[in-house]
């Protein structure tokens, strides 16, 4: 099959997809700081997969008996653990001026990777940098940030497991050019993008983020986000600014395929269920 053959099958699905309002192929996964706090971790696991979700994010654990336990709560369940969310780089930014941060920012990383290995998960999510008046947006922040990452590569690939980049409010990769630019220049299969649709809305359109970053995206963050008389908020799916129909397009135009994750407050069973609910209306690319 050559390229303009592809080209024109995958339109065409795009196409059918959008005219049908068929439910794309994505599977649905819930962080797992969203499980109901006062209950037991295999109760909980057991719930997010009894309301709809198929798979779990879970966060950096370095103690080996609790990575453990995850891993069988998960598997009793039959939620698979899709993603790691990296823990350390926010306290311990690869760009730092300072090199013990760093190595705790990496050996947070390498953590994250072998949690990731554990527990069968593709992925591991890393916010690369931070942009501060100490912080310059090329020099500190992403020459820095890359030269660490390149370090980490070997392990990645040794591990099969992917670093996905996830662009958030930090004044760093602040358009999808500078977001699809920074991963090319890996030129690894093992560095791709984790787009999460809230982060840019203040002052983007997810839809456009997600035509440009195409097939570098590895996973999604879902959330929504309202912009109103000055105040920014985080407000319940499908309530704020996003056009969930026009996100539903731009991912059916792309042939996404992967795992989105809701990264939302935590709640009890009716809460969970409800969003979920709410997460299969965009999915199925419903108007109301």
């Amino acid at each position: 099959m050559d390229r303009r053959t592809f080209l024109s099958i995958t339109a065409g699905s795009a196409m059918a997809l959008r005219a049908a309002n068929a439910r794309l192929p994505i599977r649905k996964a819930v962080l797992i700081t969203m499980l109901p706090k006062d209950m037991p971790l295999s109760d909980g696991m057991n719930l997010a997969k009894d309301v709809g979700f198929e798979a779990i994010e879970c966060q950096t654990v370095s103690d080996p008996k609790q990575a453990e336990a995850i891993k069988t709560a998960a598997a009793n369940a039959g939620l698979r653990i899709h993603s790691v969310m990296n823990m350390a780089h926010w306290s311990y930014p690869l760009n730092a001026s300072d090199p013990e941060i760093v190595e705790k920012g990496m050996e947070g990383m390498e953590t994250s990777l072998r949690n990731a290995h554990l527990w069968g998960a593709d992925t591991v999510l890393l916010v690369p940098a931070v942009v501060s008046p100490k912080f310059s947006y090329f020099e500190d922040a992403w020459t820095r940030s890359q030269q660490q990452i390149r370090k980490l590569l070997p392990l990645a690939e040794e591990l099969k497991v992917i670093i996905a980049i996830e662009e958030v409010w930090n004044k760093f990769l602040v358009s999808p050019v500078d977001f699809a630019r920074y991963v090319d220049q890996f030129k690894s299969p093992w560095v791709r993008a984790y787009l999460d649709v809230g982060n840019m809305v203040f002052y983007g359109y997810p839809q456009d983020w997600i035509r440009v970053m195409g097939k570098r995206i590895a996973k999604l963050h879902i959330k929504d986000f309202r912009y109103r008389n000055g105040q920014t908020e985080w407000v319940a799916l499908r309530e704020g600014d996003i056009d969930w129909i026009e996100v539903y397009r731009a991912l059916a135009d792309i042939g996404y395929r992967g795992t989105a994750t809701l990264e939302l407050d935590g709640g009890d069973a009716a809460y969970l269920r409800e969003v979920s609910h709410r997460f299969d209306l965009i999915l199925s690319g419903a108007k109301e």
